[in-house]
């Protein structure tokens, strides 16, 4: 598969650019944000849908149970604020207001893990995915780029459901928002800027005569069992990347599967129950083993494991 870099666009920026759309199709998107409206990039929402824009300030409990309520009135909503606002800070609305009831609003939260860099562990939240894919009838998408995190955007609009959607802030490239290569000596499975890092990791294997399959897991939940085990079957062992927390996150959601159903040498590479600290992007990913060198590592481990 050609991985060719293009033009360089953030996550965020899809975003913006998908709920625009996603506006223009269907009267009924609406749209709530936080005080961050330059951040989430819905300025352009704003501008062209006045009446359907609604600026909450810094009232993140308010925003979910206006949402809530529009969502009731048979409208489709998005909420955007920060992940560590989006999650934490009102865990007991989504959970009461929106994923019990099943109410159809759609949770947009940007500047999520490590790569938040220098605002630090305060606003770096590690553990949003395992907050959200633990709530029933909540799903969970994490997508990877650009074009992926746009057209997410689109596709979640036309869902009924709670969905969370959780993007980042760097401008992060792949060349093409779904992410898949075919290999038999084992299998990457990769989630937001991660996908990235494994991208890179493909041609230094392939010297070591490791012939990776990595696949772009851009749902948490549902996750896909069915393309999960038709990888493994083949490679028989796993490495999992995410710029989230070991417990909860993707490689917990990949491990629950093959313990269930097919048991094998597994790695993650992940946040190992720590919380961020203020610095560069690409520097905290390199000092939480989160780049490139990791990934590698990982397989080589896990690939020695499985002989």
């Amino acid at each position: 598969m050609d991985f060719t870099i293009q033009n360089q666009k953030d996550t965020r920026s899809g975003f913006g650019e998908g709920l625009l759309e996603a506006g223009r199709r269907n009267p009924k998107v609406v749209a709530f944000c936080a005080d961050l409206t330059g951040s989430l990039k819905m300025g352009d929402f704003a501008k062209e849908f006045p009446n359907r824009f609604f600026q909450t300030g810094i009232a993140e409990a308010n925003m979910i149970d206006m949402a809530a309520g529009m969502a009731l009135s048979g409208f489709v909503p998005f909420t955007g604020t920060f992940a560590a606002f989006a999650t934490g800070r009102v865990y007991d609305q989504i959970r009461q207001s929106v994923a019990y009831s099943n109410k159809n609003v759609k949770i947009a939260a940007s500047h999520a893990g490590l790569t938040l860099g220098e605002d630090g562990a305060t606003h770096q939240i590690l553990e949003d995915i395992g907050l959200m894919k633990m709530l029933p009838n909540m799903t969970v998408i994490v997508p990877c780029d650009f074009n992926q995190t746009k057209n997410a955007t689109l596709a979640v609009a036309e869902y009924d459901g709670p969905v969370y959607l959780r993007f980042g802030r760097p401008k992060v490239v792949i060349g093409k928002a779904q992410m898949l290569q075919e290999g038999n000596d084992v299998t990457i499975f990769a989630c937001g800027h991660l996908v990235w890092k494994a991208v890179q990791a493909l041609p230094i294997l392939k010297e070591m005569g490791i012939n990776a399959e990595l696949i772009n897991i851009h749902t948490i939940k549902p996750l896909d069992v069915e393309a999960v085990l038709k990888s493994v079957t083949k490679t028989r062992c796993v490495v999992t990347a995410e710029e989230h927390q070991r417990n909860g996150g993707l490689g917990d959601s990949i491990a629950q599967v093959l313990a269930l159903n097919m048991p094998c040498p597994m790695e993650m590479v992940a946040i190992n129950d720590e919380f961020g600290q203020s610095g560069k992007p690409d520097e905290l990913l390199k000092y939480y083993h989160l780049d490139t060198p990791d990934i590698v590592e990982a397989v080589k481990k896990v690939v020695a494991r499985k002989q």
